[in-house]
């Protein structure tokens, strides 16, 4: 399994991303794909999830402003970011596991992606 996260950049606040997880080995569509970000001193965290079945979870510091969604076409898992804050600013990474889950929790996800680094500007 090979994930590779894209999209990164530097924003401004209350400015947008889109991020792209291109997921190639299996086929994503039968996997949960999550997304995690690692800020600058701080523990790795899950925001968001997107499963089998389609449900989607977020937490709650990203509701209403991230949306996870899934190409199967493309096999590839995306993460829409809008109304971005400073406090945003962290690597993401993208990750799998083959576990239908609603839980993104790092030790649940056995494939990772290398990271993509996104910087908001206040």
């Amino acid at each position: 399994v090979q994930l590779q996260a894209s999209g990164g950049g530097l924003v401004q606040a209350g400015g947008s991303l889109t991020l792209s997880c291109a997921v190639s080995g299996i086929t994503s569509s039968i996997y949960t794909i999550a997304w995690f970000r690692q800020a600058p001193g701080k523990e790795r965290e899950g925001i968001a999830c997107i499963n089998s079945g389609g449900n989607t979870y977020s937490v709650d510091s990203v509701k209403g402003r991230f949306t996870i969604s899934r190409d199967n076409a493309e096999n590839t898992v995306y993460l829409r970011m809008i109304s971005l804050k400073p406090e945003d600013t962290a690597v993401y990474y993208c990750a799998a596991t083959p576990r239908n889950s609603a839980t993104m929790t790092t030790r649940v996800y056995d494939s990772w992606g290398q990271g993509t680094l996104v910087t908001v500007s206040s």
